[in-house]
């Protein structure tokens, strides 16, 4: 949780909130099929619905007011892979910063799969 204090009070920020702004920008990019998650009992990477996308989002505070995110994904066919991913952090960082006032110092981008067809 990020605590902001200003001359008018407190605002508490959850990391509920940094997962679903997080989730959402990843989730609209363009070539991005949805967000996924590893399953403990095949291994395999299942995509994850709107309801459950914070399991394919990590969110992390630092000590400095900073916030780190790490996002699994699952890709379309025939994408840039380099160009997605870093179209991916560059939006997740401004939707995120930009909705909380919170600077974001990093976002990491985890394909871990590749849908065909």
């Amino acid at each position: 949780m990020v605590t902001i204090e200003n001359a008018l009070g407190m605002i508490s920020i959850t990391s509920d909130v940094f997962t679903s702004i997080a989730g959402d920008a990843a989730a609209n990019c363009f070539g991005v099929k949805g967000l996924g998650a590893r399953s403990k009992t095949d291994g395999l990477v299942h995509l994850l619905r709107r309801e459950s996308m914070s399991k394919g989002v990590s969110v992390s505070f630092g000590d400095d007011g900073g916030v780190s995110v790490a996002l699994h994904i699952v890709v379309d066919h025939g994408v840039n892979i380099k160009a997605l991913a870093e179209s991916i952090m560059s939006e997740v960082s401004y939707k995120v910063s930009k909705t909380t006032g919170v600077p974001v110092k990093t976002v990491d981008v985890y394909i871990d799969s590749m849908l065909i067809g």
